[in-house]
């Protein structure tokens, strides 16, 4: 038989069941068949739930969940596994996780789309079945175009004779305008957040849709800005005309409908004691009001507005916490954080310095102690950053075991918006007035601790406003897949990845770090060459002098080109189907 594209069933889009209480908890879609099905308004419901298992979450379908957890960019590394995405040593492999499981979903979707042209019953009665499917065929079709660029285009059920399985790539532009297309469709027959019944909270709105096409259209809008063609495949047909700006504003625009819905709202309980001004970690680890120091259950979360639902029977079923805290942060992403006064810690009289471990924590954004746990009491052991991060890892009190964690997991929320909306509006217009960074960024900065981002602020220290911009966006959405895009969409990639990574300052001979052991006593201790297995290297991190910090991967093992832009077209793909065109530099 032949076989292209759909190399696998997808069986999991076809069986998801779940919980009880929960738009989930139906009964699984492998039992039936099309004799039986397909024949009621209820039918297509329960079919279109069953796409919900594409969604990111902890049982991920493409790549593994912790491998989207920033490990391949310059702001965290897999101690065990330094992998090929991030050093540029990218191989063409024989099949792909994301090619084949992409496609199977899409297959899923235009099956819901072939059944719904043959029903016979009233149209508008499958209008939010057919919202959530365009919306989960963009959502595929966008991965795809993020890893692959242009692919082929399927909006079909291919059978084996199917002209669509020899297909020729379609260019990026192509895939963009089908994307943008469906979720049009999806805004259009979704309901709003406001209108969903408790029991269906989790199902795609179209706040959700209009979040997630903000999303494509700057990632697509920057893509083209700082990269134009220089990325499209031998013989892929360029844009007719660049539409970045026509992207922007709609972006834009998308983005201030989203933050004045009402149904939406930053989760920041800082203004509790008992939550330590930690809002920015809790917030990632909600299981139910036991979950945090203030007692805030999952109902309490109007920040995620398009997620992956868990909760006591549907558990995450792998070792979160265990597995987040081996996800090392980078030296690099300690320095980015702020102090209180809104400086960078190399111009803010505030900055303590690495001298006395852990003070690098004292005046600092409130993200970088929820996100990275603080180091005062936490001794150096052989080959080791000295960081371990918190984000997505349960609360300390409760100990997980057999892989139960169930906090749900974001797949997009307000925060990225408000970012989405400072970068659109500064890359349409070369500028942003603070009025529009009061309703975005510095909302943010609020739950932060951190002073509000102003021109005045910019202009006066010497800063860069599209720079700041970009970095709050880094530090808001660390461990949440987004770094590696967005430094590939500024065409910045390799300027940022060809460096080592580094993690904590040790010092060496000259520079004295004081040390407490977990009892808080004084610790005396030099740095010592044989203690870090990875070596050390000297680096600007915030103080005049160049310091001494952990290794985790030298730049010598890293080689980042522009050919690591795109990944490579699997080979068992080409050899199917010649008239695939591999990308450049396989």
């Amino acid at each position: 038989m032949k076989k292209i594209l759909y190399i696998a069933a997808c069986a999991g889009v076809m069986g998801f069941s779940s919980c009880a209480d929960t738009f989930l908890d139906l009964e699984p879609l492998d039992a039936k068949t099309d004799l039986v099905y397909f024949q009621t308004p209820e039918q297509f419901r329960e079919y279109a739930t069953g796409l919900y298992g594409q969604l990111l979450g902890w049982q991920c379908r493409y790549d593994g969940i912790f491998d989207h957890m920033d490990v391949s960019s310059d702001l965290s590394t897999y101690m065990v596994n330094n992998n090929d995405v991030g050093t540029g040593t990218i191989q063409v492999t024989a099949n792909s996780g994301w090619w084949d499981n992409c496609y199977a979903n899409i297959r899923a979707t235009n099956i819901l789309f072939q059944k719904a042209a043959a029903y016979f019953g009233n149209q508008e009665d499958l209008e939010q079945s057919l919202g959530e499917g365009y919306f989960f065929r963009a959502y595929n079709y966008f991965y795809l175009l993020q890893h692959f660029g242009g692919v082929p285009i399927v909006t079909v059920v291919p059978d084996v004779n199917s002209s669509e399985l020899y297909s020729a790539r379609s260019s990026r532009y192509e895939v963009v305008d089908l994307i943008l297309s469906d979720l049009d469709k999806a805004i259009a027959f979704l309901p709003g957040e406001s209108s969903l019944s408790a029991d269906d909270k989790g199902r795609i709105t179209s706040g959700g849709a209009k979040a997630f096409k903000s999303r494509v259209l700057l990632y697509e809008a920057t893509w083209r800005k700082y990269n134009g063609t220089s990325t499209d495949f031998e013989g892929s047909a360029g844009p007719e005309k660049d539409q970045v700006n026509e992207f922007l504003d709609e972006a834009v625009a998308l983005c201030e409908e989203v933050m004045s819905d009402n149904a939406y709202a930053i989760w920041n309980y800082n203004s509790n004691s008992a939550m330590e001004n930690m809002s920015s970690r809790f917030l990632f680890c909600i299981e139910g009001p036991e979950s945090n120091p203030g007692g805030y259950g999952k109902d309490t979360n109007r920040e995620f507005i398009i997620y992956s639902v868990y909760d006591a029977l549907r558990i995450a079923g792998t070792e979160v916490t265990q597995t987040v805290w081996k996800l090392t942060p980078s030296r690099k992403l300690m320095d980015m954080f702020l102090c209180t006064d809104g400086l960078p810690i190399e111009k803010s009289p505030l900055f303590k310095g690495y001298h006395v471990r852990g003070e690098e924590f004292d005046n600092r954004d409130y993200r970088m102690a929820s996100y990275v746990g603080r180091t005062d009491n936490a001794a150096l052991t052989g080959g080791t950053a000295g960081y371990t991060p918190y984000k997505f890892a349960v609360y300390y009190d409760r100990t997980p075991s057999n892989k139960d964690e169930h906090h749900n997991y974001p797949v997009l929320r307000l925060a990225e918006v408000y970012l989405n909306y400072a970068e659109a509006l500064y890359e349409r217009n070369g500028k942003i007035e603070d009025a529009e960074l009061d309703r975005s960024v510095n909302i943010l900065r609020d739950r932060a601790g951190v002073a509000h981002l102003t021109n005045a602020l910019v202009n006066g220290n010497g800063l860069n406003m599209l720079d700041e911009i970009r970095r709050e966006r880094t530090i808001e959405l660390y461990m949440e897949g987004f770094r590696y895009d967005d430094l590939k969409r500024w065409g910045k990639l390799e300027d940022e990845l060809n460096e080592s990574r580094c993690g904590m300052v040790v010092g060496d001979a000259d520079y004295k770090t004081d040390f407490v052991d977990y009892d808080g006593n004084p610790v005396s201790s030099l740095y010592t060459p044989n203690t870090y297995v990875w070596g050390t290297e000297k680096v600007q991190a915030g103080e005049e002098e160049p310091v001494t910090c952990v290794v985790l991967l030298g730049k010598n093992n890293i080689s980042v080109d522009k050919n690591d832009y795109l990944w490579p077209i699997p080979s068992r793909q080409i050899e199917l189907n010649p008239n695939l065109k591999q990308n450049p530099g396989y």
